[in-house]
């Protein structure tokens, strides 16, 4: 893999989060993986992950990302005014009822990348979906606030590394003006992002149960975190799709 390939270490990521027409999520997976992964990755993008929401059968949650804002206008403008999504997006567009809810996103600091983890290659067309849990946890604090963002990268991210897997990925709000507004972002956010993969759920579970077990964690830093947000964190339960880099 080349060092500028978008798939190792993006310095700019989108989490989108779709709201479907009911029932028809498996439809949309099947068209994506089939049609849009690699015709998306040809302009100078990377799929890096496809997703179930667990706790929504309508929700098809997915990640992409690119080396930088204007590689990211140029590869949306190649794949969004190119003859794959011509043939295909009219039949992508009619399983969905909402497709704006995305965020723009960077790496939280240097020191942490885009994504960490990522296989060499793509399972194929029709792999089955692998038995892994993801959880993409997100807090939401004021604009122009930075305590919070501060306090996960320099006390929380510590403690997660400590007590269970190491997140794949820790992301805050990416600030550049969006410069393909034909896709919608939201705006006005100040959002971290942690992306963390399990085997499974009970995982999941016993690794927030250790961070809470730390005395300093659960006493000072989830506490001091807490104070600094808008509204609770929010995590997405996710599960792979077959063809998911991030698994």
């Amino acid at each position: 893999m080349p060092p500028t390939d978008p798939r190792r270490d993006p310095a700019v990521v989108e989490l989108r989060q779709y709201t479907l027409l009911p029932g028809r999520r498996d439809e949309l997976i099947e068209l994506f993986d089939r049609e849009l992964v690699e015709t998306q990755e040809a302009t100078g993008m990377a799929v890096l992950g496809q997703f179930r929401d667990l706790d929504d059968p309508d929700r098809f949650v997915w990640l992409r990302g690119f080396r930088d804002m204007a590689a990211r206008h140029r590869a949306l403008t190649a794949f969004y005014d190119g003859p794959v999504w011509a043939e295909h997006g009219p039949r992508a567009n009619a399983t969905m009822a909402d497709s704006d809810d995305v965020l723009l996103l960077r790496p939280l600091s240097d020191d942490t990348k885009g994504l960490a983890v990522l296989p060499s290659e793509r399972p194929g067309i029709g792999a089955a979906a692998p038995n892994r849990f993801v959880a993409a946890t997100v807090w939401s604090f004021a604009p122009g606030r930075d305590k919070g963002r501060t306090l996960i990268r320099d006390q929380l991210l510590p403690v997660l590394r400590e007590t269970g897997p190491a997140p794949l990925a820790a992301l805050t709000t990416e600030t550049a003006h969006n410069t393909f507004p034909r896709l919608p972002v939201r705006a006005g956010e100040n959002a971290v992002v942690v992306l963390t993969s399990y085997a499974d759920e009970r995982a999941h579970q016993r690794h927030l149960t250790e961070v809470r077990a730390r005395t300093f964690a659960r006493e000072a830093i989830l506490p001091a975190i807490e104070r600094e947000q808008t509204a609770a964190p929010r995590t997405l339960r996710l599960a792979p799709t077959g063809r998911s880099l991030i698994a």
